[in-house]
C-alpha cells in the first residue's frame, strides 16, 4: 500500500503535467482551434457532468441597475443560510432596522435544501464591480428548482427585506420645485412614531374591528383580483380635535409595516401634478390627507364664492396684475381631480395602498368624496370613554385599577373630554407626583369641565330665551303699529326669511 507522501507526490506530478500541457496549448495552438476544442470539450463535459449552474448578476438592464432578484436572493441567503459560511463580509444597509448585514464572501459556498433537494450557492466576482451569485443543482431536479425553488427564494427574500426595513415618512415638495435635474416629487425622513394599537386609547371592540379589517385587506390580494377591483382601501377618520386621528394613522402604519405619504394638497398646483404624485408612491403604503375640509375648496364653488366676495366688497372687481399672479400661484386641484386620484384609472397603478382622510367636521365634506367605494370604512374617533381611560392609565401610570376609577368612570359618562386632555392630566408633572395625585388631577379637570359645560348650556338657553322674547316683542310692536294680526306678522317674517335664503325678490 502506498503511503500518504507517495500519493501527494503522484498527484503533484499529474497536476504539473496538466498545467504544462495547458500552457503549451494556449501558447502554440491557433485561437480558432482553441475555440473549437473548448466548444467540444464543454459538450463532452456536459454529458458526464450531472449538475446545472444558474448565474444571477448583481447589475442588469440597459442602465445597469441593481437587480431585484440579486438583492432578494442575497437577503434570503444572509437570513437563512449564511450561518454555515466560514468567510463573511459585512455591509451597512440604509433604511434597515438591522443596518449591519452579513453575507457570504467571494468564492464562498453554502448549502440549502428545498423539498428534500440539496442545492449550492456560491458568490463570485470577475471584477470588483461585477459580482454574481451562482446556484448549482443536480439536473434531475430542474423542474423543482426552476419552477418552485427560485420563486420561493425571491418571495422569502422580499418578505425579509420588508420586515427589516425602516419605515419612511414622505411629504410632497411644491410643484414648482419638480423641474430641473434630479428634482424629486417626494422627500422623506425616517418614520419613528411609537404608536401601537396596544397603546391606543379607544373602545376595545372598535379597535379589534379595525385590526381585523386591516388584516383582511393585507391578505386580500387574490380576493381583490377576483372581484376586479384595485387593491386599495379608503378610511375616513373623523371626530373632534384631540381624539387621536394622527395617532391612529401611526398605529396603522406600524401594524401594517407601511410607509406613510403625507400629502399636502395646497402644495399641488393642478390635477396632473396630483396624478404624478400618485404614480411616485410605492406599494405597501398609506397616503394621508389630513383635515381634508381645510386643505382646499373642493366643492367646485370657487367661481360662485369669488363672485359673492366681489359683491360683498372683499375682492376688487378689477384685480391688478399682482392679484392675478397671486391667484395663479394657488392650487387648482379640483374635486374631480381628487376623486380620480382616489379611485380613477391611475389609482390602480400600484397595489396594496391605503388612503386616509381626516376631518373634524365630516358634515362639511362633499358626499361624492366620502361615499363607500372611495372611503370604504368610516371611523369615528370621539371623546374619551372609560375603557379608553383605562388604557391611558396603564400607559402613563402603570395602573390597572384604583379606588378612584369608579369616580372617573361616572364623570366621563357625564362630560366630554378628549383622550389628549385625559392623557395630559395623567402625565406626572414632577417626580413627586404619584399615580393617585395624577388621578385626582384628572378628577378635578373633569369636574371643572362638567361645570363649564353646564354653565355654557345655561348661557345658550338664556340667549335663546332672550332672542325668543325679543322676537315676540317685535311682533307685538308690529301688531300695534300696523293693526295686523300675529298670524299675518309671522307669515310676513317667513317670507322675509325665504327672500334672504334664496336671494330673490318676492
Amino acid at each position: 500500500m502506498m503511503g500518504i507522501g507517495q500519493i501527494w507526490s503522484q498527484l503533484g506530478s499529474i497536476m504539473a503535467s496538466i498545467m504544462f500541457v495547458y500552457a503549451m496549448f494556449e501558447k502554440f495552438f491557433p485561437s480558432h482551434l482553441r475555440i473549437y476544442v473548448s466548444k467540444y470539450t464543454q459538450k463532452f463535459t456536459g454529458l458526464i457532468y450531472p449538475y446545472i449552474k444558474i448565474k444571477f448578476p448583481e447589475f442588469s438592464g440597459e442602465r445597469l441597475k441593481r437587480s431585484e432578484a440579486y438583492s432578494a436572493i442575497q437577503t434570503y441567503l444572509s437570513a437563512n443560510s449564511s450561518q454555515s459560511a466560514k468567510k463573511l463580509k459585512a455591509e451597512v444597509v440604509k433604511d434597515s432596522q438591522t443596518p449591519l448585514v452579513l453575507s457570504m464572501d467571494d468564492n464562498e459556498e453554502i448549502n440549502d435544501e428545498f423539498q428534500g433537494v440539496k442545492v449550492w450557492w456560491t458568490a463570485n466576482s470577475t471584477t470588483p464591480r461585477t459580482q454574481y451569485l451562482t446556484l448549482t443543482f443536480h439536473k434531475s431536479y430542474r423542474d423543482i428548482i426552476t419552477g418552485s425553488y427560485i420563486q420561493h427564494v425571491l418571495e422569502e427574500g422580499k418578505n425579509i427585506a420588508l420586515k427589516n426595513r425602516q419605515l419612511k415618512l414622505y411629504t410632497n415638495n411644491p410643484s414648482n420645485n419638480w423641474y430641473g435635474y434630479k428634482s424629486t416629487k417626494w422627500s422623506h425622513i425616517t418614520f419613528e412614531h411609537p404608536a401601537r394599537f396596544e397603546t391606543l386609547a379607544m373602545d376595545p371592540k372598535k379597535k379589534e374591528e379595525i385590526i381585523n379589517d386591516l388584516v383582511k385587506f393585507r391578505n386580500g390580494k387574490d380576493y381583490y383580483a377576483k372581484i376586479g377591483k384595485a387593491w386599495k382601501r379608503g378610511y375616513l377618520l373623523y371626530g373632534p380635535p384631540g381624539t387621536g386621528k394622527s395617532t391612529m394613522i401611526a398605529a396603522m402604519a406600524n401594524f401594517m409595516n407601511y410607509d406613510v405619504y403625507d400629502l399636502e394638497l395646497t402644495a399641488v398646483k393642478e390635477n396632473t401634478d396630483l396624478r404624478k404624485l400618485l404614480i411616485e408612491t410605492s406599494s405597501k403604503s398609506i397616503i394621508v390627507i389630513e383635515d381634508i375640509d381645510c386643505s382646499l375648496d373642493l366643492t367646485g364653488q370657487r367661481k360662485k364664492k369669488k363672485e359673492k366676495d366681489e359683491e360683498d366688497g372683499e375682492v376688487p372687481k378689477n384685480p391688478t396684475k399682482k392679484d392675478e399672479e397671486e391667484e395663479n400661484k394657488g392650487s387648482k386641484v379640483t374635486l374631480s381631480g381628487l376623486l380620480n386620484f382616489i379611485d380613477g384609472i391611475w389609482s390602480a397603478c400600484g397595489g396594496e395602498r391605503i388612503i386616509i382622510f381626516t376631518t373634524n367636521f365630516v358634515e362639511k365634506l362633499d358626499p361624492a368624496l366620502i361615499r363607500r367605494g372611495r372611503m370604504d370604512k368610516h371611523i369615528e374617533l370621539s371623546y374619551c370613554c372609560y375603557e379608553a381611560f383605562k388604557v391611558l392609565a396603564n400607559n402613563y401610570l402603570d395602573v390597572e385599577s384604583h379606588s378612584l376609577f369608579p369616580t372617573i368612570e361616572k364623570l366621563l359618562g357625564e362630560t366630554n373630554m378628549t383622550p389628549a386632555d385625559v392623557a395630559e392630566n395623567l402625565m406626572p408633572k414632577s417626580i413627586i407626583e404619584d399615580s393617585e395625585i395624577c388621578l385626582k388631577n384628572l378628577i378635578d379637570s373633569l369636574e371643572k369641565a362638567k361645570e363649564e359645560a353646564k354653565k355654557k348650556a345655561e348661557d345658550e338657553e338664556a340667549q335663546l330665551k332672550a332672542e325668543k322674547e325679543k322676537e315676540q316683542m317685535g311682533e307685538e310692536e308690529e301688531v300695534k303699529a300696523n293693526g295686523k294680526s300675529k298670524e299675518e306678522v309671522k307669515e310676513n317674517g317667513k317670507s322675509k326669511e325665504e327672500v334672504k335664503e334664496n336671494g330673490t325678490i318676492q
